[in-house]
C-alpha cells in the first residue's frame, strides 16, 4: 500500500498491552504537550462504574470493540488538524485487535481508518507483560497483538518509528527528537 501523506500533526504512541505507552504519554503531558487517554482502559473505566464487571465487558468482544472504536473516533474527530497531539493508541489499532479476537471488520471501522491521517506512528518496544485490572491478555496474546499493531501500521503506509526499550524518561527524549 502506498504511504499516506499525513494531513495532521497527530502522533501515536502505540504498542501492543504492557509496552509503556501510558507512563511515556503522561510524561508528554508533564511536560507541556497534549495527549490523549487509552480509550480501552477509558472504557472499562465507565462501564465499571455503571455495575458491570471487566470480564462482563469483555465477554461481547464485538460490542467491547464497538465502544471503543466510538470514543476512539470520537476524540480524535474533535483535535484540531494542526494541533501537534499525541495518541495513546490510534483507530487503526482495532484492526489489530478485531484481527486478534477474530473478528470481521465492520463498515465503521474501516470507513473511520480510510479518514485517518497521522504524521507520525512510534510503536514501543515490548517491555515484560504485567498484568492488572483491565488487561486479559497474558504475554503470548502480548507478543501477538504487538505484532499485528506492526502490520497493520505498515500496511496502512503510516511513517513508523520503532521506540526502543529505554528508561521512560529516554524514550519520551527519543520520540521528541524523532517528530517532525
Amino acid at each position: 500500500m502506498q504511504t499516506k501523506k499525513a494531513s495532521t500533526n497527530l502522533q501515536v504512541i502505540t504498542g501492543g498491552p504492557s509496552t509503556g505507552k501510558t507512563t511515556v504519554i503522561n510524561m508528554l503531558a508533564e511536560r507541556g504537550y497534549k495527549t490523549t487517554i487509552e480509550h480501552a482502559r477509558h472504557y472499562i473505566d465507565t462501564m465499571r462504574t455503571e455495575g458491570q464487571t471487566v470480564e462482563e465487558l469483555r465477554s461481547n468482544r464485538k460490542k467491547f470493540q464497538i465502544g471503543v472504536l466510538d470514543m476512539q473516533i470520537e476524540q480524535e474527530a474533535s483535535i484540531l488538524p494542526q494541533d501537534l497531539v499525541f495518541l495513546d493508541r490510534a483507530i487503526p489499532d482495532a484492526m489489530a485487535y478485531y484481527q486478534f479476537l477474530k473478528l470481521d471488520y465492520d463498515e465503521k471501522l474501516l470507513t473511520a481508518v480510510k479518514n485517518t491521517s497521522y504524521k507520525k506512528i512510534f510503536i514501543l518496544d515490548r517491555l515484560p507483560f504485567t498484568k492488572d485490572y483491565a488487561r486479559t491478555e497474558d504475554e503470548e496474546a502480548q507478543k501477538k497483538i504487538h505484532q499485528l499493531i506492526i502490520d497493520v501500521y505498515t500496511s496502512l503506509g503510516f511513517p513508523i518509528v520503532s521506540v526502543p526499550v529505554l528508561p521512560p524518561t529516554e524514550r519520551v527524549e527519543f520520540i521528541l527528537k524523532n517528530i517532525e
